[in-house]
């Protein structure tokens, strides 16, 4: 749709005239705009590439942000179009500008809050499994996510580019229990700031996982994100145990230290090997900034020998961690450098 006919669309679902476009950047699977109510309100036109991953991204939101209250309202929504007409949050800071431009101060209440976020939604949700399959059959749109479970099988080509001996033997990896309600991506510039807490702004990934998947983002930092760098240890732990503290209610076990370390250790394994199958053929062949025009941002290859170093370091799969090494070792003629950590958390940062 142009912007004028997705503010026509919009309009009609609301009963109102749309005007005033302003694009809001949704990315290659939607388009995002910010438009002007007649009473002079503003409302979030939210609307889904017709292909099937951007329509399972339409359905996955549609029925996570009525599952939960931690993300924008949605006022109206039409599966016909996959458009989404939400509440507007506002503008507020993100986690990433904190963390890239903030004290450090002010980033460890930011990644408290995070914390606390995740693991209050994991809580409000918990056992509800059932009604979001009523909501996701509801704004079904027959098209189902993409098979990102199959990293492993992508790995042997991989390798062969990065120049890695010894296959991929042994590399097998359960993530299934303790399920949690999560968002899907739950990456710093996904979270606005606020007074009162975090919102969080995208549920195109919304469904239950297992709660270590989320933990991991801590312990890593950021999964599946473009701002990645290092977090001091002592804070690294503080959040842990921050999220920690709101699942283990749901989940008593988890206040074993083992259950709790060999899952982390799991998840860490399992976003490390999706980040090495999505990225390492085109690290091999040259290095690169992870974004195309943010700054700041590691590059490609700073990022994964930091995802494997991290995995080695861990006390977990023996197989991945030995698959962390030899990765390592073949790249170490790449010659960058360690990760700094996040500018809060620097020298100069801390300061502030």
């Amino acid at each position: 749709m142009t912007h004028g006919e997705l503010l026509a669309a919009g309009g009609a679902l609301l009963g109102t005239t749309l005007s005033d476009p302003a694009d809001l950047v949704g990315g290659w699977r939607c388009t995002v705009l910010r438009c002007r109510t007649a009473d002079g309100a503003t409302v979030v036109l939210k609307q889904f590439a017709d292909r099937p991953d951007a329509l399972a991204c339409f359905t996955a939101e549609a029925a996570g942000l009525q599952l939960t209250r931690h993300g924008p309202q949605v006022l109206a929504a039409d599966p016909a179009t996959a458009l989404l007409v939400l509440a507007d949050l506002g503008s507020a800071p993100n986690l990433a500008d904190v963390l890239t431009g903030g004290s450090a101060h002010d980033a460890r209440a930011a990644l408290l809050a995070w914390a606390a976020a995740y693991g209050t939604l994991a809580a409000d949700a918990a056992c509800r499994e059932a009604e979001l399959a009523e909501l996701r059959a509801r704004y079904d749109r027959g098209a189902e996510p993409g098979e990102e479970g199959d990293w492993i099988a992508e790995l042997p080509a991989v390798l062969e580019a990065l120049g890695v001996d010894g296959g991929c033997a042994g590399l097998e990896l359960r993530l299934d229990e303790f399920p949690v309600f999560s968002p899907g991506d739950i990456c710093p510039d996904n979270n606005l700031l606020f007074p009162d807490g975090m919102r969080v702004l995208d549920f195109e990934g919304a469904d239950y996982h297992s709660v270590f998947l989320d933990a991991a983002y801590i312990t890593m930092p950021f999964s599946t994100c473009w701002c990645v760098f290092r977090l001091p240890p002592a804070i690294v732990s503080e959040v842990d145990s921050a999220y920690r503290s709101h699942v283990t209610r749901l989940y008593p076990e988890l206040a074993d230290d083992g259950v709790w370390r060999d899952g982390v250790g799991r998840a860490v394994a399992a976003w490390t090997v999706g980040a090495t199958a999505a990225l390492g053929a085109r690290a091999a062949e040259a290095d690169q900034p992870l974004h195309p025009n943010r700054t700041p941002v590691p590059t490609m290859r700073a990022l994964l020998r930091h995802r494997w170093q991290t995995l080695a370091d861990l006390p977990g799969p023996p197989a991945f961690a030995d698959l962390a090494e030899r990765l390592l070792a073949a790249t170490v003629g790449w010659g960058v450098e360690p990760l700094p950590l996040y500018p809060a958390f620097s020298t100069d940062g801390a300061r502030r």
